[in-house]
């Protein structure tokens, strides 16, 4: 028993290892004197002041995170609608049809959907005149399409397990259907509303061949640019902006962890 108890234990340090030493080595290099990512030259700061001195990293930032933000809320609520479809509306007659619909996206290559909405684009562009040009308007929509999916999909689940009961007493108290929804269904479902979005926001911030198909001149994400530059070679202002986006991601998974500790003590 004590021999399989370690051999868990070392196979458990070996994958942890195998997943975070790249990570760790990142960012060790990240503050590397030497312009070679592989020659360690010293300890310095300077690569990060080089990060925030280039305006093509700055701006594919911005497009990126306006990009995300806008999209997520999109995906949302028509992953709330989609969902409260197909949970409350038994007799919807294209119930498996948009339920379909709905699951493609998640098992669909992305080129697939990065050419399928590419061609859309075209040809509504061909017959009704929009979009006049493809960039940022282009790049929302096709985020949104997918973060739908992924976003009615924890929605579902949310509303899969919700005691309804909750809601019919609200009504047997004279609360009209707008006001149950906002007063009583809203707060339940809640925090699935904020883990789709968030899982909306990660999916178009990571993104990089839907928006490659979908995007235009001036629209530049910051994966396309990330990407453009390690085709040419890796440089050290790149392991500054991935040192930089793993703390924020730490940041975030940190203080989720101490907001559900906190919750948890005071229940």
């Amino acid at each position: 028993m004590q021999g399989k108890s370690r051999f868990l234990k070392i196979t458990a340090f070996l994958g942890f290892a195998f997943l975070y030493a790249p990570i760790i080595s990142l960012v060790i290099f990240s503050f590397n004197e030497s312009k070679l990512v592989t020659v360690w030259g010293g300890f310095s700061t300077k690569w990060y002041a080089e990060l925030f001195r280039d305006p093509q990293i700055l701006e594919a930032a911005w497009v990126s995170a306006k990009i995300a933000f806008v999209s997520a809320t999109l995906a949302v609520t028509v992953g709330t609608v989609a969902s409260f479809v197909l949970i409350r509306f038994s007799k919807f007659r294209a119930k498996s049809l948009l339920s379909m619909m709905i699951t493609a996206p998640l098992v669909m290559p992305e080129v697939i959907i990065g050419l399928s909405l590419l061609l859309l684009f075209v040809a509504m562009e061909g017959l009704i005149g929009w979009p006049g040009s493809r960039g940022v308007l282009t790049i929302i929509i096709a985020h949104a399409t997918f973060g739908a999916a992924y976003a009615a999909v924890v929605i579902q689940s949310r509303l899969v397990d919700m005691d309804l009961s909750i809601e019919e007493a609200a009504q047997d108290l004279g609360a009209k259907p707008v006001r149950v929804f906002f007063d009583v269904t809203l707060p339940v479902i809640a925090p699935a509303l904020v883990s789709a979005w968030l899982l909306a926001f990660t999916l178009s911030l990571d993104d990089l061949v839907v928006a490659s198909f979908v995007s235009g001149p001036g629209a530049s994400t910051l994966p396309m640019v990330i990407f453009s530059k390690v085709r040419l070679g890796v440089s050290p202002d790149v392991n500054a902006l991935a040192t930089i986006i793993i703390g924020l991601v730490s940041l975030g998974i940190i203080v989720t962890a101490l907001h559900m500790n906190r919750s948890k003590r005071n229940l």
